[in-house]
């Protein structure tokens, strides 16, 4: 009998292969032999049906992952309502994959879905709430629906998981400078160019906070440096303006 479920162990483990649902390298790093001895055990017990819903589990998850990340492909393509679509069969098979309903979330922000997306978010971080980024994007979204204190709350909650994460700090200024505290703002957009000195975003927002702060000469510094790297909109703001 062992010898026999060996040979379809085998045989399923290059059928996982070939179907997508596993690489190489990860039928490498399992350890074949454990279930093996699991599965041999459950036949020799008469418990088929348990085996082959285990077997039925592992198909599941794979057909998940290959549509989580077929999904992905289209959302970076710019093609959203089939990225959703994705999405949604994914967290059909799987109704706890945070992955999934997190980059539905994404699509739905980027349609301007707000509450679509925030409910997303939220539900993956209700089955992972250690992912800073969740935060920070479900952050974005009440931005977009000009809740500026939840966004802070939000992006506050990610740099409370990881202090070295730039664009929070860039979010939470940007979020300031919208209810007018521009101190704040540039405290935390100055915090996200120390962590990432490139960050073009982080120049432009403080660039608009010393502006409305009568600071124009740092104004122009700053909006200098972000089109520097490749974000020019506050610069030419403050040429018309005759800021700069």
């Amino acid at each position: 009998m062992k010898l026999f479920f060996r040979i379809i162990f085998k045989i399923f483990l290059i059928l996982t292969i070939l179907a997508g649902c596993a690489t190489t390298e990860e039928i490498k790093e399992t350890d074949s032999d454990e279930l093996l001895n699991q599965g041999t055990a459950l036949l020799e017990e008469g418990q088929s049906e348990e085996l082959l819903n285990q077997g039925t589990a592992l198909l599941e998850e794979g057909q998940s992952e290959e549509l989580l990340n077929q999904g992905i492909a289209l959302l970076e393509e710019g093609q959203y309502d089939r990225a959703i679509d994705d999405f949604d069969k994914a967290i059909k098979i799987n109704p706890r994959y945070a992955s999934a309903y997190y980059n539905r979330g994404i699509a739905y922000d980027t349609k301007g879905q707000y509450e679509k997306a925030i409910s997303d978010y939220s539900k993956a971080i209700e089955i992972n709430p250690g992912y800073a980024w969740v935060y920070n994007n479900r952050g974005i979204a009440y931005f977009g629906k000009s809740q500026y204190d939840k966004a802070i709350s939000d992006y506050s909650k990610a740099i409370e998981i990881n202090p070295r994460y730039a664009r929070a700090y860039d979010n939470r200024g940007l979020a300031y400078y919208r209810k007018g505290d521009y101190d704040k703002a540039i405290s935390d957009c100055s915090k996200a160019i120390e962590i990432n000195p490139k960050l073009a975003n982080a120049y432009n927002n403080r660039g608009l906070a010393y502006y409305y702060k009568g600071l124009n000469y740092k104004a122009c510094s700053d909006f200098k440096w972000a089109c520097e790297f490749g974000f020019c909109k506050g610069y030419e703001f403050a040429k018309r303006k005759g800021g700069c």
